[in-house]
């Protein structure tokens, strides 16, 4: 009776046409993968997203704008360097610089020419699809949050751009911090304000520094990897 059934299963299947098998497939997939996902996440009451490379995918033109800016002042450009400090601030990135290169450029008007740069170079926010969907998922029984490196101007600019200014709890900015990330003043302000206790927040960030920020702030913390999520063990 089994291996009947399962040929009859088996015949319906191979009739339909290949478009409905293929869309049942990714319906499939996509309620797995949703499942999996409400697991991993059900031990958090509050998912907290660094905006610049972790919901909004707009490190390459910060990358390229930090390049003109070094080639304008003459200090060397270490791209995985930069890369890494993304969500510190613009003007205590260039005290970073100056730092690491032994300089004395002023950080204000360093900071001034590389945001125009980017001003410049940018075409416009897209939306990283999967830190997008942990939004879309987490809307409505979770609290969300941004904690951005950014200013609040430009973050409330970025976020309304793709619709999401309106659906976050909170938006946390380097405006409204005196300690940027690492620190993890950035996460604990964004907690309070959502009324969450750190260790029940999730963190997904793009670079070390946010991630030791998330530590710090004693919440786990996801990688956002070209794109793809690397879950803590």
């Amino acid at each position: 009776m089994t291996t009947d059934c399962y040929r009859v299963k088996k015949m319906i299947w191979q009739a339909l046409p290949l478009t409905s098998r293929f869309c049942r497939l990714l319906r499939r997939n996509f309620q797995e993968i949703t499942g999996s996902m409400r697991e991993k996440l059900a031990q958090y009451d509050a998912i907290i997203f660094d905006m610049d490379g972790t919901l909004i995918d707009s490190m390459p033109s910060h990358l390229d704008a930090w390049q003109k800016t070094s080639e304008q002042y003459g200090f060397p450009f270490d791209r995985q360097w930069h890369h890494s400090l993304g969500g510190v601030p613009t003007v205590p990135t260039v005290e970073l610089i100056n730092q690491r290169y032994h300089l004395a450029l002023d950080p204000v008007v360093v900071a001034r020419t590389k945001s125009q740069l980017w001003q410049e170079l940018y075409r416009g926010p897209v939306l990283i699809d999967a830190t997008y969907a942990i939004f879309n998922l987490c809307e409505g029984s979770k609290k969300l949050a941004v904690g951005t490196g950014a200013t609040r101007l430009h973050a409330q600019e970025q976020l309304a751009m793709v619709g999401l200014l309106d659906r976050l709890d909170a938006l946390v900015t380097a405006t409204d911090v005196e300690h940027g990330k690492p620190h993890p003043q950035t996460f604990l302000t964004a907690a309070a304000q959502v009324g969450i206790v750190p260790g029940r927040c999730l963190v997904f960030e793009d670079t070390q520094i946010g991630r030791q920020a998330a530590t710090a702030a004693g919440m786990d913390c996801v990688m956002v990897v070209d794109g793809q999520l690397q879950w803590p063990n």
